[in-house]
């Protein structure tokens, strides 16, 4: 075997033994729809400071975007119902409180002098993140912004020796004495916080506290929405659909038509591969734009097929035929998947939640089945036709000239 095959088949088993690491390593993450997880229904109370407006339900959102994007929580639902409502659904998560505390909070930080009067507020912060005490307790390590660190400077050096109150939504959350002047515009908020709930009154004072109180109005963990019984049945019709299509192509075009398969399953797995690493979630939108780009890849290999086999019939030598048909094929190949990449931009731009999965799982499919139906697929029938220069043209059903 040439030298050069020998590489190419190389390069393909270093990128199977990727995939395969990847996979093992970032096991797929499941949506709402197929694992079940929390829904949250959020309603905004309006106050005599805090009207609810089409802007505070944006903002609101945006927040509470922030905060479960902090949770780690993968293809999460955020979206309104009517004018004061905001439903929450969240994947894979169980602990109801848990996700109350952080999405559905106020969250709104209060420092105050020990006359009571309010000096900084979370507003005046800039960033909040975990940390641990000089005990090595859990602790929130906080940053103020220029103007915020200014006050506190002057809040620590007039109140030496006294409490400062720190509050959230009006209750006490701590109040540290003063030891000695803070300029640094740094600070560290310390209790008798778990790990939980130091991350969670970080994730809270970073992401900012919501424009208007919201209140929850339902609240359950759901199952599946396909159920079991309908996830089983949709993988078997997948596996099902798989094995015909690669009994097809072996039966339609023999050699040729397993190599392609053989590419196919290179594809299959590079998409999973590049899924999982990426942590996206996958939902049964996902999957449908997975069979469908699935569909795209065997399409570019019949395309790429009947290509040579026109050029076979035209009198060329295999080798010829294969590197026309590759390169015909091409702008066909590429127009195809171009506007279904446009397709898929529009949808992820303009579309939330599944659609967005959809778009995503569509784009990578796509992305995938070019390489390895233009680069795979050709390395490995080129190798074939090495291996075997004069028998191969008979595969595709057409005799070679002589």
């Amino acid at each position: 075997m040439p030298r050069g095959n020998i590489v190419r088949i190389a390069v393909i088993l270093v990128i199977l033994a990727v995939t395969g690491v990847v996979l093992y390593r970032f096991p797929m993450q499941l949506g709402l729809d197929l694992q079940g997880g929390v829904h949250i229904v959020l309603e905004a109370r309006e106050t005599a400071s805090t009207p609810v407006t089409d802007e505070a339900m944006e903002r609101a959102m945006a927040i509470i975007d922030r905060r479960i994007n902090a949770l780690g929580v993968a293809e999460p639902v955020i979206q309104r119902e009517g004018s004061r409502r905001i439903v929450v659904e969240l994947p894979g998560v169980t602990d109801q409180q848990q996700a109350v505390d952080v999405i559905g909070r106020t969250a709104q930080l209060e420092i105050k002098d020990p006359l009571g009067r309010t000096v900084l507020t979370g507003a005046d912060l800039a960033d909040a993140r975990l940390g641990v005490d000089r005990f090595g307790r859990p602790a929130v390590d906080v940053e103020f912004t220029p103007e915020g660190a200014a006050r506190f400077a002057q809040l620590t050096t007039l109140y030496v020796g006294q409490p400062i109150p720190h509050l959230l939504d009006g209750e006490l959350l701590v109040a540290p004495v003063v030891q000695e002047p803070i300029t640094s515009g740094q600070g560290q908020i310390t209790g008798n916080f778990t790990y939980e709930e130091a991350r969670n009154l970080a994730i809270l004072l970073k992401a900012g506290s919501l424009p208007v109180p919201l209140e929850v109005v339902e609240m359950r963990n759901v199952g599946p929405t396909l159920g079991k019984e309908s996830i089983d049945r949709s993988l078997r019709a997948g596996i099902a659909g798989l094995v015909l299509v690669v009994l097809y192509m072996i039966m339609f075009y023999r050699l040729p038509g397993l190599l392609a398969d053989l590419a196919l399953g290179v594809y299959i797995l590079l998409v999973l591969a590049l899924l999982a690493g990426l942590h996206a979630t996958l939902t049964l939108p996902g999957i449908a734009g997975f069979i469908l780009s699935v569909g795209m890849a065997v399409d570019a290999n019949v395309i790429i097929y009947e290509r040579i086999k026109d050029e076979l019939r035209a009198g060329k030598r295999i080798r010829a035929a294969i590197r026309a048909g590759f390169h015909r094929a091409f702008s066909a190949i590429l127009d195809a998947n171009v506007t279904t990449i446009i397709a898929a931009a529009v949808l992820f731009f303009l579309g939330t939640g599944p659609v967005k999965g959809f778009a995503v799982t569509l784009s990578l499919g796509v992305a995938a089945s070019m390489f390895t139906a233009i680069v795979v697929t050709r390395w490995l029938l080129e190798a074939a036709v090495d291996t075997n220069p004069q028998g191969t043209a008979r595969y595709f059903g057409v005799r070679e000239a002589a």
